[in-house]
């Protein structure tokens, strides 16, 4: 039997946050909030230099100190196995491995103290001694490798060259993007202990079921040995989605001791400890006839790795689906430098594709003195541009025409630095997005009790979306109930597995799994011959049960492979008026407006608040947002909220989200994600309306004073 949704119910509804409550009284635990009986405290100790090799460590002083319990380096630590590759296609080098350095701010080991300032003191008496090696920092240097197609992603349609050759416009400019972090307020915290021989942890993980297999590989332990618990996490923005050393470290150091240690990062580590959007350079050239139809794109993109990391930057992936092209070609390299590994940050590889992309569109509506909203009009895809299959849903040209009517776009005046407000230059601008489909399998587990009460499982996690608040809205509308009669239990790997909250997926695959159980389950309960009108609690009493149970799986990467449509990620479109001061360079956005097709929308007032933050991400990525490496030794120059600028109040304007489209047709719920296509477009629309300000393309994020002086 097939659960159902009703169009208009409790699905949809701008309901108040299920958990709520508890985060504003300070009840929620997050990592940080747990303390262990017997619990100690680590800190960590980190390489002073960029590329070389430990000649010497003393640890004497800090062994010797008040309270130390343990100091493990990579000469006395107990030798773990290599991690395995995660689902998303990247490993880690496994800590302590050897003396070799491989960037600064390396964790190099690790003290154990029966207080934290204990701990991070003696961190400090530990002597190091290095054989300096000068590192590779800049993707210009010759010494640096780099890899031609490391991930797979080029793809070519089409002749790119001929039609290039006989287009009537073309554009071909370079747009570079540095080093971004993700910059939590949260600082990232482990809290493992050894329970009879199973390891128990607390992290701030996004991905608690690979997690759970990685920590037993490297430990050599059952995965039934380890258990994952983030009931709530805090920020992460992809800080979370991969396994770094120092949560290796606190669960060897708690095994070493057998004890429950606790390790809390500092500020500055969270800056070469957990990953950053990579430093990227990309060459977009666009082919066009003169009524504004595309007929090349080629697009070369080249991500900063740090040396021996293998992520993916997938900056090339969405370009082939973006627009209507017949001749199209991408082309992806990554260039190894001495600089911390590289992690995913909310929409990696698509903010930087679509900074690319949609500036170089507006270059092109500009050379052939056509409105930037027709461009991307003429060239809209009805169907899948690779694959030739209709879409799943497709919103786009809705986003981009509402948005144009709700921003006043048709009185813009088109001429660059037309418009003057006192001493400020004004510009509107506009970008289009298109995210991929992306989605991992997914069980859950549903129960209904006597009392009535529905409670699902599942080792997903909260990462502050709203996970809780939409699944309870679910398993209310599936099972007929009020959402208060509904207890979801998520974020520990007891319960059943999901994937990492990332990519947009987890809530299409983690809301197609509890329909899936909520039709098992009301099944089953049908089997019970129930009485019209009766409610759970009375058939499930009538029966002498305490309970009735049911599973839920959803495989929709492995359904789309056999689909005869296109499944489709979220569409949107921003629109974006700043204003530049012509003397002094400042530039502030005054009004945003963002459109978003995320199919069904669950919960109104969560998918507004995940469309505003992504915004204001993206306001920080244009204007505001770069680490800085120090270029002789490799140090993060600004890794402090003193020096590293976010956004702040002042910097956001009131920001205008409207969702248009309907529930897809390919995920049996509707939805298609909504994590990251808020941030997608901004940083395009913002450059775009610079360039409409000022007359001057600004090709390099973030937008900084001195690109503009």
């Amino acid at each position: 039997m097939t659960a159902t949704l009703n169009k208009e119910n409790i699905i949809g509804q701008p309901i108040d946050r299920v958990d709520a409550r508890r985060k504003v009284s300070g009840a929620a635990p997050y990592p940080s909030d747990f303390d262990l009986p017997g619990q100690v405290y680590a800190a960590l100790i980190s390489s002073t230099v960029a590329a070389g090799r430990i000649t010497r460590i003393d640890r004497s002083a800090a062994e010797a100190a008040p309270g130390v319990l343990a100091v493990l380096t990579y000469d006395n630590a107990p030798t773990l196995a290599d991690p395995p590759t995660n689902a998303l296609g990247s490993t880690m080098r496994r800590p302590l491995k050897d003396d070799r350095i491989l960037h600064y701010g390396q964790h190099i080991g690790i003290v154990v103290a029966t207080t934290r300032a204990q701990a991070l003191a003696a961190a400090e008496l530990v002597e190091v001694d290095y054989a300096v090696e000068e590192p590779v920092l800049d993707m210009d240097d010759p010494r640096a490798r780099v890899e031609d197609n490391p991930f797979g992603m080029e793809t070519s349609r089409g002749d790119v060259v001929a039609a290039l050759a006989d287009a009537d416009v073309t554009v071909d400019s370079t747009y570079t993007i540095g080093a971004e972090t993700n910059s939590p307020l949260g600082l990232f915290t482990t809290v493992a202990s050894w329970q009879g021989g199973r390891l128990v942890v607390h992290d701030t993980t996004q991905a608690p079921s690979f997690m759970r297999k990685a920590l037993a590989v490297m430990f050599g332990v059952p995965e039934e040995s380890v258990r994952l618990l983030i009931p709530f996490l805090g920020g992460g923005f992809g800080a979370g989605l991969r396994l770094w050393s120092h949560t290796v470290l606190t669960a060897l150091a708690a095994r070493v001791l057998d004890r429950p240690v606790k390790l809390v990062l500092s500020r500055p580590q969270m800056f070469t400890s957990v990953g950053h959007r990579a430093a990227s350079r990309q060459r977009i050239r666009l082919g066009a006839r003169s009524d504004g139809r595309l007929v090349a794109i080629d697009h070369d993109a080249l991500a900063a790795n740090g040396i021996g990391d293998n992520l993916p930057s997938p900056i090339v992936a969405g370009t082939p689906s973006a627009y209507a092209c017949d001749n199209l070609a991408t082309h992806e390299r990554r260039v190894h430098l001495n600089i911390p590994y590289t992690g995913f940050m909310r929409a990696p590889g698509a903010i930087e594709e679509h900074f690319a992309l949609e500036s170089a569109l507006d270059e092109l509506a500009g050379r052939l003195g056509v409105d930037p909203v027709d461009v991307r009009l003429r060239n809209y895809a009805d169907v899948h541009p690779e694959s030739g299959k209709p879409w799943s849903s497709k919103a786009l040209r809705e986003c981009i025409e509402v948005g144009a009517e709700q921003f006043g776009w048709s009185s813009r005046d088109p001429a660059p630095r037309s418009t003057h407000d006192g001493d400020w230059l004004v510009g509107q601008g506009m970008a289009a997005a298109t995210f991929e489909f992306y989605a991992l399998d997914c069980d859950v587990r549903l129960t209904i009790d006597r009392g009535g009460n529905a409670i699902l499982r599942s080792a997903a996690t909260d990462i502050g979306t709203g996970t809780y608040t939409i699944t309870a809205q679910l398993v209310a509308e599936l099972l007929g109930i009020e959402v208060e009669r509904v207890r979801v239990e998520i974020g520990d790997t007891d319960q059943p597995q999901a994937p990492q909250s990332g990519g947009s997926g987890l809530a299409g695959a983690l809301a197609a799994a509890v329909q899936d159980a909520a039709g098992a389950l009301t099944e089953r309960l049908a089997r019970l011959d129930g009485r019209p009108g009766e409610s759970f609690a009375s058939l499930l009493d009538r029966h002498g049960l305490d309970e009735l149970s049911a599973n839920g799986h959803s495989d929709l990467a492995a359904a789309a492979e056999d689909s005869d449509v296109a499944p489709a990620g979220a569409f949107g479109a921003a629109y974006v008026e700043v204003g530049v001061d012509e003397d002094l360079g400042l530039v502030r956005v005054r009004r945003l407006v963002s459109v978003i097709d995320g199919g069904r929308v669950f919960n109104r007032k969560t998918a507004r608040s995940q469309a505003i933050g992504g915004a204001v991400m993206g306001i920080g990525a244009a204007l505001l947002e770069e680490a800085a490496y120090d270029p002789n030794d490799g140090r993060v120059a600004n890794g402090t909220f003193g020096d590293y600028l976010v956004p702040v109040n002042a910097d956001v304007p009131d920001i205008d989200v409207t969702f248009v489209g309907e529930p897809d047709t390919f995920n049996p719920t509707g939805s298609k994600g909504l994590g990251e296509i808020g941030i997608v477009c901004i940083p395009p629309a913002i450059g775009n309306a610079v360039f409409h300000a000022t007359g001057r393309r600004v090709r390099d994020l973030p937008i900084t004073l001195d690109k503009m002086l």
